[in-house]
This record gives C-alpha cells, structure tokens and sequence, in this order.
C-alpha cells in the first residue's frame, strides 16, 4: 500500500513537473494543483504570486446570486483568509455585466415558508430569519477574510451587487459601470450590508440615504466622486489588468503588516478613535516581534525588493 502510493505521488509530480522552467518553482505548482477548488458558481484562479482571483461565474444568469453562490462565496472566502499561498484577492464578475443581484427565481424555500398555511407568523419569522442571516454572514466572510479584497466592477452591480462590493476593502470599476441599491423597488429593505456599510464607505449619510430611498442608478464617475470606487478604468480588460497589478503590488509586502493594517481599519471604522488605539497597540505588541519590519528595513538599505516568508 506505501509503495502504491509513493508510485501515485511520483507520477503526479512528473505530471506537475512537464512543462516547468526555472522561472516557475516546483513548490508553487505543486501548491497551486493540491488547492484547487470546484465551484458551480465561482471560478478561482491564481494568476500572479500570492493573488487568487474569485470571479462570479453564472454568466448566462448574469451573475444573479442563488443559493449555491451564497454558500460559496462564504466558503470560498473562509478558506482563502488560512490559505497561507493567498496575499491578496480580486473580485470580478463573468460575462456582460458584474451581477444583477439576487435571482429571483432562486426564492423557492423562502416562499415556501412564507405562504405556508400550517406555521404560525412567529415560526414563519424565525425561519426566515435562518435564510437571512446565512446570507449575511456569507457576504461578511469577505470583510472577515484577511487578506485585502479588491472589487473589479464593469457595467451593472445591482442590488447584492452594492451588498457584496461594500465588504471589500477596494473597488475599480470600468467606464460603463453603473451601480444601483435596487431593493426599495421590490419591496423590501437592503439586508445583506448595503445599509450598514455602504454610508460609511462614502461618508456621506444624505448621499447614501438618497439612493436608497429611490432607488436609483448612479454610474462610474458619480461613483467616484462619492468615494465608493477609487478609480476608473477604460474596459473589463484594463479594469482587470489594473486590479491584478494593485493586487500584485500589495502582495509583495509584508502580509503581517498588511493583514494588521486591514484588521485594525475594520475594527477602527465601528469602534472609537480611542479604542482603535487600543487594539493597534494590543496587535502590534505581537507582530512588532515579527522578522518583517527587519526584513523590510535591510532591503530598502540595500535597495532590494524585500521578501518576506508565508504567514
């Protein structure tokens, strides 16, 4: 049986092995074909150093959100906060369009519950309840993750959209986005982030209640201007490309310090500046010890690009 297997393995690592050079270490291949993972909704990609790529990938559904893509995209983004060969993410969508948000015909189960003439209002509220908060916490699995995430947003981001981009921690998007918090106009209240994320990103509680009270749409460069996107790109292409490098850039710093940066902004946003303080001081007693700051110090004397090992 050990024999077998040590056989499998070494006919696995010559299939890894076909087609290396030396500009692609052997660690890393092996490392990318063990952690591959199989998603029905997202598809997740490797395409530089330390960046994974999560893209939204129903596109003859453009992108609208089922059941299944809110169970992975919690599960996706759980497992890539412990992968340790993960720095940093980029978020895109497949196809036309970034998504349309929730799919509608997708509301099986929920209606279900809510029509059902054998439970009472109570129960009937406690299920529904479950469904909700599944599916926040599956968006907040974003915001949790540690590593930096960054939204590439071309043409529509609707409803869930503006849900899911609001837990990342940058956003671009490409000249024809446009972007509207869609959930007044079927009836219901934004449940999954938007109202609780989406004013402090901007910083502008009128501006954010404006749009979501009408739900109307607002586009690339009103999106900017507000301070929900931070750039804006020609096309999809360049949108894509321009993600992956800023993507590229921060995963070669330190991820101690990078992580430590995104932890403390997220705690900083929804606690006092005085408390923020606190938790900064409390993390960096720790990470402080780490060889990073060393490692960083001695390469920018030596004026070399610093390498720092996996966390």
């Amino acid at each position: 049986m050990q024999r077998w297997l040590y056989t499998h393995r070494r006919k696995t690592f010559r299939i890894v092995l076909k087609g290396v050079t030396k500009q692609q270490p052997v660690l890393s291949l092996l490392a990318r074909a063990m952690s591959s993972e199989s998603y029905t909704t997202l598809n997740v990609t490797r395409p530089r150093e330390y960046v994974v790529h999560v893209e939204m990938n129903r596109p003859d559904k453009r992108n609208a959100m089922n059941g299944a893509f809110f169970s992975e995209i919690g599960a996706c983004f759980q497992k890539l906060s412990d992968d340790s060969d993960c720095r940093v993410v980029v978020l895109s969508g497949a196809g036309k369009i970034f998504t349309a948000g929730l799919d509608l015909m997708d509301l099986g189960n929920v209606i279900a519950i809510r029509e059902s003439e054998k439970t009472d209002i109570g129960r009937k509220a406690v299920q529904l309840r479950k469904f909700l908060t599944n599916w926040q916490e599956n968006f907040s699995q974003i915001e949790k993750c540690g590593k930096p995430v960054i939204a590439a947003i071309h043409s529509a981001c609707v409803g869930g959209g503006v849900d899911l981009t609001s837990a990342c921690d940058v956003r671009y998007c490409s000249e024809d986005a446009w972007f509207q918090i869609k959930e007044i106009d079927l009836g219901l209240a934004a449940d999954l982030g938007t109202l609780q994320r989406f004013p402090k990103v901007i910083g502008n509680d009128s501006y954010a209640r404006e749009l979501a009270f009408t739900a109307r749409k607002f586009y690339a460069d009103e999106a900017k201007q507000m301070g929900f996107v931070s750039r804006i790109l020609p096309d999809k292409d360049s949108l894509l490309d321009a993600a992956l490098d800023m993507a590229a850039l921060i995963a070669s710093k330190s991820p101690i310090a990078v992580q430590g940066t995104k932890a403390s902004m997220v705690y900083s946003r929804d606690h006092s500046v005085q408390e923020g303080l606190e938790h900064i001081g409390i993390w960096n007693q720790s990470m402080l010890q780490s060889s990073d700051m060393t490692d960083a110090a001695m390469a920018q004397m030596q004026k070399k690009e610093a390498k720092f090992s996996k966390l």
